[in-house]
């Protein structure tokens, strides 16, 4: 699989290791992101880069030594007593500027907690020759590197680097799929680059899902409990709440009750989760983010998403290779999942974006009820979005399916928009995010296309 998009992310590092005076990065984000593929792709021959493990301090710098000798005749022959010590030497070899990258920086400050503080003294001497970038998948303690205030390194923002995960267009580019297969792997892999190569590995997308994921050889069949690992202290919390949300239970009461817990107990493993990026808050169109009564819980992942829908109901099945019961269970409610994912990706596409020359601002789900023809109805509308200046709202209603009637459809959204109370005095613009064109289209359908490049 060809490297794709991070773009910006390698002409900002590249600007800052490039300087004439030493230059300090730190490239932080969840495992299987590609942080280490980026860094690859910006470092040269003549620079240093070094993968650390789970062994300890005298281990790693006897390996470190070993790899700069490459560089260095003659490096390694040394014993070095401490890190300050291993990277002074190095510093005294320097002749012309390279980079040294440290991966996984978390395991050596796991065995030395005084290697961040020997970073710190060397880029603040004023005598240092070569770039330092450090790199880790534990995102809180990479996060806190520079944010935390009692940090030897707190301050140094400008050289944080958050790797997210790649957007929607790369996949498609990555593995060179149609506009209807892009949305459906995506609603699998998310933007995820290791799992976008375990997919391309595979003929089909149900047959990567059946080899990676519902297999208890496959190599993503653990994979959340590795993810985890890297910031969660209590893994049974975390994978009970990711249970039950990934079941569909997303009201706070209702999550609280299935793990026996008053909600209070929930809210700091719950802001946990949300700051990592695995779960989100749900809140509708109008709403304050700070009104938690009608905030849900959902998956921000695709991946987790996916796993937690399948994966723990039907392990005893999985584990039995009972491939059957899964594949009818995959025929069921893969459609589903992809809708759900489907629906995203069309708010993504409006937040931000300019459509039929108008420019709006986040677009969100709504829910409530509201009075149609004189009688009280429960309803939810996809994507709700208002313009930047606030003279038009747009209602758009998603659907994954292939026999939609656009203009009954989009009737049908009118009269509810009509009934809608943040819509007096407003434009309405009706649209109709759809797999494929509708009978009957009027002209207001988005395919997946046109979500793809909005997405950009």
């Amino acid at each position: 699989m060809e490297f794709v998009d991070r773009i910006i992310e390698q002409e900002k590092l590249s600007r800052l290791l490039s300087k004439e005076q030493p230059g300090f990065a730190i490239i932080r984000g969840r495992r299987r992101v590609g942080k280490s593929t980026l860094i690859k792709k910006v470092l040269t021959e003549k620079d240093i880069y070094f993968e650390a493990d789970k062994t300890d301090t005298t281990t790693q710098m006897s390996n470190l030594s070993y790899v700069i000798s490459h560089l260095y005749d003659g490096f390694g022959d040394a014993q070095y007593k401490n890190w300050r010590a291993l990277l002074i030497a190095l510093n005294h070899r320097v002749t012309e500027k390279i980079t040294l990258c440290l991966d996984e920086f978390p395991y050596l400050v796991e065995s030395d907690s005084s290697l961040p503080s020997v970073v710190q003294t060397l880029l603040d001497s004023g005598e240092l020759k070569y770039n330092i970038v450090l790199c880790g998948s534990s995102q809180t303690m990479m996060y806190n590197l520079t944010h935390d205030e009692a940090s030897p390194l707190f301050g140094r923002k400008e050289a944080d680097f958050n790797i997210g995960p790649i957007r929607l267009p790369y996949l498609q580019e990555a593995l060179g799929l149609n506009d209807i297969e892009t949305v459906e792997n995506y609603a699998i892999w998310g933007g995820i680059p290791r799992y976008w190569k375990l997919r391309e590995d595979s003929v089909s997308l149900r047959e990567a899902i059946d080899e990676h994921i519902l297999s208890t050889f496959g190599a993503l069949y653990e994979e959340p409990q590795h993810l985890f690992l890297d910031d969660l202290k209590d893994i049974v919390k975390t994978a009970t709440i990711m249970t039950i949300v990934g079941g569909g239970v997303t009201r706070l009461k209702e999550i609280a009750s299935k793990c026996s817990e008053p909600a209070t107990n929930l809210s700091r493993p719950l802001a946990k989760l949300i700051d990592l990026g695995y779960l989100e808050k749900d809140i509708p169109f109008g709403v304050s983010a700070k009104d938690a009564k009608k905030s849900l819980y959902r998956i921000a992942d695709p991946f987790l998403s996916f796993h937690y829908k399948f994966v723990p109901a039907n392990r005893s099945f999985i584990e039995l290779g009972r491939t059957a019961l899964i594949d009818s269970l995959l025929d069921e409610r893969l459609p589903e999942l992809t809708g759900y994912w489907w629906e995203r990706l069309c708010r993504d596409a409006v937040t931000g974006n300019t459509l039929n020359g108008i420019t709006y601002s986040e677009a969100r789900r709504w829910w409530g009820q509201v009075c149609i023809d004189g009688e009280f109805k429960d309803v939810e509308l996809d994507v709700v979005a208002e313009s930047l200046d606030k003279k038009h709202i747009l209602i758009g209603e998603c659907k994954w399916t292939s026999r939609e009637n656009g203009r009954l459809l989009t009737n049908e959204i009118r009269k509810i928009a009509d009934a809608l109370p943040f819509t007096k005095g407003k434009q309405v613009e009706i649209v109709l995010f759809t797999k494929v064109t509708p009978n009957e289209d009027i002209g207001n359908s988005i395919l997946p296309q046109e979500v793809i490049v909005l997405n950009r």
